[in-house]
């Protein structure tokens, strides 16, 4: 077997190197900073523990697989995982609130019918219909195998199967998750929680494909779940699981250049001149990072899906409260926008500006884990925002103070128990991932002319892979443990691998 060097040990790169050493290979990862996780991070202050990356996960299948597939111990025996109940709390602009219950289309539609007033739980639970129409016919190809090189065929079929709408003399079927909400959800509240979905992957749902109601069917037909101890302890776990495989990780190695000899890729070069040969490279980076690395041109084939670019980023705010969790309190609620029309044109405009009352998700886990005591709480509001490295510390703290404004609908004695807060800006998540501005790439999703798609795990230098959220298929914790498994199938069995049956 040969000789794997791996740039990054973000989630999706760890699990490729897991896979990888399992088969037989040898495996070295080399990561810029002094520890694993890439974006999944805690930040930990008296007593008090945060995620600063993502908060919560579904498809958790992804990862038992991986740990099934390297070894003895079940991923439950090294993590508790929890399923989230209710999975999320909305506080709407006019103010209606509803729970809905986790992986339950029963209760989802019955608690709408009773926020919302009838039919509205009837319209969202026909929607989940359509949208697992839209998982089948989609989560192969995206999910569980390498991307297609006739990749257009994705990009021009539009898999959800929308429902014909007709006004005055017109026919018109929803191409867009905007127009989903419009024509067949027909209620702006009902609008806001499909659309919260794809804004909370930095998409505008105006010119999102349809195809994105596979996002919320996701986490309706496999729930929410939450990691105790945080989403970090997921990190954790991999990363041991790597090392328990003998996967040789150096910490402080900044990769500056792929090396290739006669057209192959065949080691990198490290920033203090250092040469590690190797079998093949793959690289768990973002496109910046990785075209610093590699002749442009090298990365991508004529054809190819381009890498993404201009993408949002996010930003956090860690509160430390005195005085304990209210019994009962929801762990994910999202606040939505007072005006939808102003937050898009604010986020998605060109250039791109930050909206005071942006839409605002709140995590208030039940977790002793992340308190020093019972009588404090930990809470984290993550929102969207323009990935602007030029935004200075001033502006994100005053946005800042904004969204600890907003979370007091979801929390109303937040000021009164607010003990400090922490931000953390895009220009954190740029120095943690190496993404320009702290961009965050969304999962990739079907049709609309293959915007929403990422570049195939292959690359056009034989030898050299990628891996993460970057590359196929996309970001999201559960798409960085399919995109590890994918690479790691594509090294082992070659070209002809087409994902596991």
């Amino acid at each position: 077997m040969g000789r794997i060097a791996v740039i990054g040990a973000g989630l999706g790169a760890m699990a490729a190197a897991a896979r990888l050493a399992v088969a037989g290979h040898r495996v070295t990862v080399y990561e810029r900073t002094e520890t694993y996780g890439g974006a999944v991070r805690r930040f930990e202050r008296d007593g008090f523990g945060f995620d600063t990356g993502p908060g919560l996960l579904t498809l958790p299948a992804v990862w038992r697989d991986l740990f099934v597939k390297t070894g003895k111990e079940p991923l439950e025996d090294r993590v508790e995982l929890v399923q989230v109940d209710p999975s999320s709390r909305h506080v709407f602009a006019d103010g209606t609130r509803v729970r809905l219950p986790n992986a339950s289309r029963a209760g989802v539609v019955a608690a709408l019918d009773e926020a919302l007033g009838a039919p509205a739980g009837e319209r969202w639970g026909d929607f989940l219909v359509r949208a697992r129409e839209a998982w089948d016919r989609t989560r192969r190809p995206l999910l569980e195998e390498p991307l297609w090189p006739n990749w257009s065929v994705l990009a021009e079929r539009e898999p959800y199967p929308a429902v014909a709408h007709k006004r005055l003399l017109r026919t018109r079927r929803a191409s867009t998750l905007g127009e989903v909400g419009a024509f067949e959800l027909r209620d702006p509240r009902l609008t806001a929680l499909l659309e919260s979905h794809a804004l909370a992957y930095g998409l505008d749902p105006r010119v999102t494909p349809a195809s994105a109601a596979v996002l919320p069917y996701m986490e309706h037909a496999f729930g929410v779940w939450y990691v105790r101890g945080g989403m970090r302890e997921l990190a954790r776990a991999v990363h041991e699981r790597c090392v328990a495989r003998r996967v040789e990780f150096r910490f402080g190695a900044e990769v500056t250049g792929v090396l290739e000899k006669d057209g192959r890729a065949t080691g990198v070069e490290l920033a203090d001149g250092t040469v590690e040969e190797a079998d093949f490279v793959v690289a768990g980076v973002a496109p910046g990072t990785l075209s610093g690395c590699v002749r442009a041109s090298a990365v991508r084939a004529e054809g190819e899906v381009p890498p993404r670019r201009g993408l949002p980023s996010r930003l956090t705010v860690l509160l430390a409260l005195r005085g304990g969790r209210p019994e009962g309190t929801a762990h994910r609620t999202v606040v939505h926008a007072a005006d939808r029309d102003a937050e898009l044109d604010a986020l998605f405009g060109t250039p791109a500006a930050m909206t005071d009352r942006p839409t605002l998700t709140v995590l208030r886990p039940d977790d002793p884990r992340l308190v020093p005591d019972a009588g404090h709480e930990a809470i984290t509001l993550t929102a969207v925002v323009p990935a602007r490295p030029e935004g200075s510390r001033e502006d994100w703290a005053a946005l800042a103070e904004k969204l600890i404004t907003v979370a007091e609908r979801a929390v109303p004695d937040l000021r009164e128990r607010l003990l400090w807060h922490e931000v953390r800006t895009p220009a954190d998540i740029a120095e943690t991932t190496g993404a320009e501005g702290g961009a965050v790439p969304p999962p990739a999703l079907a049709a609309g002319e293959g915007s929403l798609l990422h570049p195939a795990n292959t690359t056009a230098v034989p030898g050299l892979f990628t891996v993460g959220g970057w590359s196929h298929p996309g970001g999201g914790l559960p798409h960085a443990g399919m995109s590890g498994a994918l690479v790691a199938g594509l090294i082992v069995e070659g070209p002809e691998f087409r994902g596991s049956q």
